[in-house]
């Protein structure tokens, strides 16, 4: 199949692109974006949770209060129908000016173009420290 400028692409190159898109629009914020590259259905899982709907990646993306500012894709590996990356994102707690950055690795699985079902996980705690909402100190259990 070809791409935009008429070269030929592979199933896996197509699909890193889509990633991509994906990613873009927790900086950009782009809702229309979005609903382009990832099904409404979308199966999510990760942080102990699953659940269906792009609804919830619509909900994460405008979160109040806090903004990506800078997105790094540190590895990004495609295998068929399957896309995996490890990236890093800087965020800031709009009401401190706090930023921090927070690691995650995700893996996505496309259909027709999608993203239908993905799987990840994110360090919430390191980033929850990095904007002052939890202690320096390590958690007593």
């Amino acid at each position: 199949m070809a791409d935009r400028d008429g070269a030929d692409t592979t199933e896996p190159e197509r699909n890193v692109a889509v990633v991509r898109r994906y990613l873009r629009t927790f900086v950009t914020k782009d809702l229309a974006e979005l609903a382009e590259v990832v099904a409404g259905d979308v199966a999510i899982y990760g942080s102990g949770a699953a659940v269906r709907g792009r609804h919830h990646v619509e909900a994460a993306i405008s979160a109040p209060g806090l903004t990506v500012l800078r997105q790094e894709i540190q590895e990004i590996f495609a295998a068929e129908d399957r896309v995996v990356v490890s990236l890093a994102q800087t965020y800031r707690r709009e009401a401190t000016g706090a930023t921090t950055v927070q690691s995650a690795c995700k893996m996505y699985r496309l259909a027709d173009g999608r993203i239908v079902q993905f799987w990840g996980e994110q360090d919430t705690y390191g980033l929850l420290r990095g904007l002052g909402l939890l202690p320096d100190e390590p958690i007593a259990f």
